[in-house]
């Protein structure tokens, strides 16, 4: 049984099976009506289904195995979820099953009765040792599909992060504005220091850096100093005027918690994305932004708007400098990179937008993203490049996140009877 479960399923969702004098392990006739909706959720594997036993309509669940014995290693049986089961699709049935009154759990087992054009499909077009299994058949898939799937698994990968923003809603108890400064944030972690990046952003409420907007020496150190990043003492000047700046609004404002250095990473990470730098260039950005939220929300829709509102030049002191040590020869920052400015508006931007889509029910949001997403380069890293070496190339950010999103959530776990692309392969010219 050299297969998966999700390869039955499979099977029965689109009848990839001789039905043709279809009988239960008991005996009974077998009619297939309706096979059910998919579920891929928690319960039983297909439901709603109407089968229709020695004459007799029944209307409830469908569980698929690759063994009948796997219903009681999954405890089914006590489940109430599964009480409504009225059909058990196995590949083989080697032990009988009993509904918890005692009588026997009708049974169809598909051993002897997949169309061999099926298992030929699952077995020559689906390599599951490579971290790509439909790679080498990728030419094989029709546009459409190939897009339809990118599609998909884009919106699954958008509805991921704006669950992250609506939980932060919910920690700051709906308010979108504190929300979106606490993504920017994350965002700006560049991965490597998300979190920390975060826990920053609810340790300096949004609030208190507006009403000092116009000073972004008093941005800069009010936020490395909850960082944990300022020195003790310093021979710099400027320096030493954000540690006397920093001790001000510590009692202003009663900040009492703050970070530790070792919350942030610097080993491994390039000079330009050293957190000390990335604050700064924050600081830099609140302090030309009045409002964050509208400036995301309602001013911007373009690229070229975006890249005013981001790309912010950082105070003198950062123009020198990537931490609090020696100067560099060369200038350290003019504001973000371009690559990065593109990053942010994929990861913050239409993130943001997605979330307020779906949090207000306005589906003309999921379209905004998309147009965005087509009109940023697509990003080069190593998934879009394994992509790109077998024939299917990104042209935008659309195509990238989509990518990312396949590979991650289908390729890498081997999902691929759950993506359109391995559907089709593994329908092949079947009927």
């Amino acid at each position: 049984m050299n297969f998966k479960e999700d390869f039955l399923q499979l099977v029965w969702k689109y009848q990839y099976f001789d039905k043709k004098s279809l009988l239960t392990t008991d005996g009974q006739n077998v009619q297939i009506m309706n096979v059910g909706f998919h579920n891929q959720s928690e319960g039983p594997d297909f439901r709603d289904a109407t089968v229709v036993l020695d004459g007799v309509s029944l209307h409830g669940h469908v569980e698929v195995h690759r063994l009948a014995s796997e219903w009681k290693q999954h405890a089914h049986g006590g489940d109430p979820a599964y009480n409504s089961v009225i059909l058990h699709v196995v590949w083989e049935n080697d032990q009988e099953v009993l509904r918890n009154d005692g009588t026997p759990l009708p049974t169809i087992e598909l051993k002897g009765k997949i169309y061999l054009e099926i298992w030929r499909n699952y077995e020559q077009l689906l390599d599951f040792k490579s971290d790509l299994p439909c790679a080498h058949a990728l030419g094989m898939v029709p546009e459409i599909i190939r897009f339809s799937a990118l599609e998909k698994a884009l919106v699954e990968r958008l509805q991921e992060k704006s669950e992250m923003i609506l939980k932060i809603l919910d920690q700051t108890k709906g308010d979108w504005e504190e929300t979106a400064y606490r993504w920017l944030f994350t965002c700006f972690g560049f991965k490597i220091n998300s979190q920390p990046m975060g826990e920053l952003a609810a340790l300096v409420p949004y609030k208190i850096l507006q009403k000092h907007r116009t000073q972004v020496s008093a941005l800069e150190a009010m936020l490395l100093g909850q960082a944990g990043l300022l020195p003790e003492k310093s021979d710099e000047p400027y320096v030493q005027h954000l540690i006397s700046e920093y001790n001000f609004y510590q009692k202003k404002f009663g900040f009492t918690t703050n970070m530790l250095r070792q919350h942030w990473t610097f080993m491994g990470a390039r000079p330009t994305n050293f957190p000390t730098l990335r604050i700064a260039q924050l600081a830099a950005i609140l302090s030309k932004a009045p409002n964050l939220l509208q400036a995301v929300m309602e001013d911007s829709r373009e690229f070229s708007v975006f890249k005013k509102l981001l790309q912010v030049p950082p105070s003198d002191y950062w123009k020198y400098h990537y931490s609090f040590a020696k100067p560099t020869e060369k200038i350290a920052s003019k504001g973000i990179s371009g690559s990065s400015l593109e990053l942010l508006i994929i990861n913050f931007v239409i993130p943001l937008w997605f979330a307020y889509g779906r949090y207000f029910e306005q589906s003309e949001w999921q379209e905004r993203c998309f147009d965005l997403m087509q009109t940023i380069p697509a990003e080069n890293n190593f998934i879009i490049r394994k992509y790109g070496e077998k024939g299917w190339k990104a042209e935008n950010a659309f195509d990238s996140q989509g990518m990312i999103g396949l590979f991650r959530n289908y390729c890498q776990p081997q999902k691929c009877l759950s993506c359109k692309i391995g559907q089709s392969l593994l329908k092949g010219q079947s009927k």
